[in-house]
Parts: structure tokens; C-alpha cells; sequence
């Protein structure tokens, strides 16, 4: 059975036992990621995976990410409101990069390749994403500064107490256990920038800036959807203008904003 097979197939079966606006809803995304799926064979196609542009450009990354989308990480414009965070983080010289949910490694190796100083650390607790990791970090040429575990817990943050650290989140939701100062005192000397998933646990993003404001200058980084490149590869401005919105399209069912903390320590300020 083909992809479009198999996608027709499941669109037909979710359309057949209901036309709710929930299922039209999901029959939509179904087919949305499958159309995302066909733009990014071309992108493989002509650009290969290098990543385009942002500060993990020339990341030569994989085919296929590990979970979500992918062809925004190939673009360079994934998690785009981000980026002028994560360029900030680049260039102040963090000596270690605790790097919990790498996924398939795109910010574990991107960051290693951008910070050649600094070791990232990079955790997941899916072994098919730790085996990604290592692979990408090796295709990268960054497997001396690139260590791979498992879980990551609150205890263990006291090991970075003593290094200039960056904490770089993504847990789905796990974030709200995690990240605890009052568990893990370390925390409150380290920067921190975390997903806050607020579609999964509502209430998690002001719980995590409560826990946080004594110790630490926050900015909350929300997210609207639009990216832009900023030199698109003229076979990209030939698609359609859906094609193109699709192109970006991250997957997301709802509000991910991020947390970007300073710890107060570090800058001096109290």
C-alpha cells in the first residue's frame, strides 16, 4: 500500500463513522501532515539536509526527525521566535548545555557544532532517540563534546552546579516535576529555556514563572504561528501558498510557548 493509499484509507475510515467538527478537524491534520510530508521529499531532493538558515544552519542533519515535524529543521525556521534566544545562548559561552528531550539531537549537535567550547548533554528517555543522537552527533563530527543518557532527574542538576550551564527543556509537560528549585537547588544558578507545554497542562506556564521569579529575569516567548526565510530556495517561492504555509507548519495541537530565564546570580542583579 502506498502513502497516499494508506492515508486516503484512514482519512475515508475517520470521515465514515463521523463528520463532527472534531473529525473534520482531525481528517485535516491527517492529510495536512501528509502533504508536509510530500514537500519535504522534494526539499530532500534538491537541498539534501543541511539546515538552510538560523543559528543551527549548516547542521547537516537526517531524513526523517524523530518525532514531529521535520522540514521547518531542514528550513531553518523551526521554533523561529526562538532564535534570537538561542543565538544569544551561542555567543555567551556556556561551558555546558544540558540538553533533557534531545529527540533525534537537532539542538544536542546543532549547539555543540555552534558552541565548540561547550559539551552538550543530551537526555531522552526513548532509545531510539538516543541512538539518533549519537548517530547525528557523529555525522556532525561533534561525538567528543556530545554525551548521550537516559533519564534526567531532579537530583541530578547538583552534578552542573559548579559549570556555567544552560538548561535546554522539552518534555512534553514533564517540565512541571523537572524543573523545581526547591528540589533542585542548583536550578537557581543555571539559565534555563524550557517549553513550557501549556496545551497539555494548563496552568503549567505561570506555575513554572512563580517558581522561577525570585531567582530569575524571565521572558515569556509566545508563538503565532508565522515564519519567514530569509533566502528561500527559488524552488520553494514556486509552491503554493498553502504548500509553502505547510512547509513551516510544526505539528502543533496547541499553546507551546517557551520560558527563557536568566538566573539572577549569574547577571549579578537581585
Amino acid at each position: 500500500m502506498t502513502l497516499a493509499e494508506k492515508i486516503s484509507s484512514q482519512a475515508i475510515s475517520m470521515l465514515s463513522k463521523k463528520t463532527d467538527n472534531g473529525t473534520l478537524n482531525n481528517t485535516l491534520r491527517l492529510l495536512s501532515k501528509w502533504r508536509s510530508v510530500l514537500i519535504q521529499n522534494t526539499l530532500l531532493e534538491k537541498e539534501g539536509t543541511r539546515v538552510i538558515q538560523g543559528p543551527l544552519k549548516g547542521l547537516n542533519f537526517i531524513e526523517r526527525s524523530a518525532e514531529g515535524c521535520h522540514i521547518a529543521k531542514l528550513l531553518g525556521c523551526y521554533e523561529q521566535p526562538l532564535q534570537p534566544h538561542i543565538s544569544a545562548a551561542i555567543s555567551k559561552g556556556y561551558t555546558t548545555v544540558l540538553n533533557i528531550g534531545c529527540a533525534e539531537g537537532y539542538y544536542a549537535a546543532g549547539l555543540a557544532r555552534a558552541m565548540p567550547e561547550a559539551k552538550s548533554l543530551a537526555f531522552d528517555t526513548d532509545p531510539k532517540a538516543q541512538v539518533a543522537c549519537k548517530e547525528l552527533a557523529a555525522k556532525n563530527g561533534v561525538s567528543d563534546r556530545v554525551e548521550v543518557g537516559g533519564l534526567f532527574s531532579p537530583s541530578n542538576f547538583a552534578d552542573y552546579d559548579q559549570a556555567s550551564t544552560l538548561v535546554f527543556c522539552d518534555i512534553e509537560g514533564a517540565e512541571l516535576e523537572l524543573l523545581d528549585p526547591e528540589i533542585a537547588p542548583a536550578l537557581r544558578s543555571m539559565d534555563i529555556i524550557v517549553e513550557s507545554h501549556e496545551c497539555l497542562r494548563a496552568g503549567i506556564t505561570d506555575t513554572l514563572i512563580t517558581r522561577f521569579s525570585a531567582t530569575h529575569d524571565i521572558q515569556l516567548i509566545t508563538d503565532n504561528g508565522s515564519r519567514q526565510l530569509e533566502s528561500a530556495p527559488v524552488w520553494f517561492k514556486k509552491l503554493s501558498h498553502l504548500d509553502q504555509l505547510l512547509a513551516t507548519w510544526e505539528w502543533r495541537s496547541g499553546p507551546t510557548p517557551w520560558l527563557v530565564m536568566h538566573s539572577k546570580a549569574l547577571t549579578g542583579s537581585h
